[in-house]
Order: C-alpha cells, then sequence, then structure tokens
C-alpha cells in the first residue's frame, strides 16, 4: 500500500506522488483528494471514494490511497504502508506568513478531538509557542476564543482559508477581535509573532 500526499491544494502534488498517481492501477480516496490528483490518475485505473475508514487497512497491498494535505499531519500516515509525503496547509500557512516552521506547534482538532485540540492549543501557548490549528468544520471557534481571551496574553490570530485555491484567503486580526472563518476548509495560527 501506498499512502500519498496529495497536497492541501490545487498544484501541491510533488514529483514522487505524482509518478506513484500515474503508475496505480487502484486508487481509493476522498472526493477532495480525487479531484486534487485527477490530472495524473491514468484511464484505466480504478478509482474508489472512501465510505468507511476504518476499512483502510483491508485493502490490497498494491493500492495507492490518496490523502489530503500530508499524510502524516492529521492524514491517513497511520496505514501501514510506504509514505508518500504531501505539501500540507501547515507549510503553505508558515510560507505565507513568514514563520519558520521549527517555531510553530501544530494541533489538530478533528472528530473527537475538539476538546484535547483546545487544551493543547491553550497550553502551547501559555508556553510562548506559536499554534497551527486544523481544525473540521464541527470545532467551535467562538469557544475557543473566548478560553484564549481568558488567557490575558495579547495574541494575533490569522485564519488562513482554502489555502492554495483560487479563492484562498487570509485573515489577520488579534485575539480581542479575531477573525471568523467563512468557509469549511480552514486553520488557525496563533501566537505572538
Amino acid at each position: 500500500m501506498k499512502i500519498v500526499g496529495v497536497g492541501c491544494g490545487p498544484g501541491m502534488l510533488t514529483k514522487e506522488a505524482i509518478q506513484a498517481i500515474a503508475s496505480a492501477a487502484l486508487i481509493y480516496g476522498s472526493d477532495r483528494a480525487i479531484e486534487l490528483a485527477q490530472p495524473h490518475i491514468p484511464p484505466d485505473c480504478i478509482v474508489k471514494t472512501i465510505d468507511d475508514f476504518k476499512a483502510l487497512h483491508t485493502l490490497p497491498k498494491e493500492v495507492v490511497v490518496l490523502s489530503t494535505g500530508d499524510p502524516m499531519l492529521a492524514g491517513l500516515g497511520y496505514l501501514d504502508g510506504e509514505v508518500v509525503p504531501g505539501i500540507s496547509s501547515l507549510q503553505v500557512a508558515a510560507a505565507r506568513l513568514r514563520i519558520p516552521l521549527a517555531q510553530i506547534v501544530p494541533v489538530v482538532a478533528h472528530g473527537t478531538g475538539h476538546e484535547q485540540g483546545m487544551r493543547d492549543t491553550i497550553d502551547a501557548l501559555s508556553h510562548k509557542k506559536i499554534v497551527f490549528l486544523l481544525a473540521d468544520p464541527k470545532f467551535d471557534i467562538l469557544e475557543l476564543y473566548k478560553r484564549l481571551q481568558l488567557l490575558g496574553i495579547p495574541l494575533k490570530v490569522v485564519v488562513c482559508e482554502n489555502l492554495c485555491y483560487p479563492d484562498e484567503r487570509i485573515t489577520v486580526g488579534h485575539i480581542g477581535a479575531p477573525p471568523v472563518p467563512v468557509c469549511k476548509l480552514y486553520s488557525l495560527v496563533v501566537g505572538n509573532f
């Protein structure tokens, strides 16, 4: 099995990822991952949308599984097999904001991990770190903002939406008047930078 990162948006596929996709006979991925990889999928390749993430470990060893962004950042890198890295939203956000990756603590708040994501964010910011928060659309960003205001720390807050897509939007604010995302595909960068 190959777990291939397709990047966080159009144009973010690496050469290695393109080669893995172009030589695949069987591909599984989310609708978004398939869309990002589509120009490189061979016409005779069987492509299936993932409908049960818990069953991915049962797929045949010759399958290519597409993971949006990088498989090792809230992706499918937990699966057994070769991981082909992708360009993540963390990398793109750091580049757009000119923050060295070594200064950033990534926090994932997906699915049932919302409360843990809030705690991890608060903990990192209490230790004067910069946080990159990758959340799903159900994450309660307003609750996070309330908790961060209680810290009494002056914080810059950046909402990064649809990174690498034509409608990419980066909104900068501060914890006293934080920006709120308007789309489902977003991440936050919070800290003193």
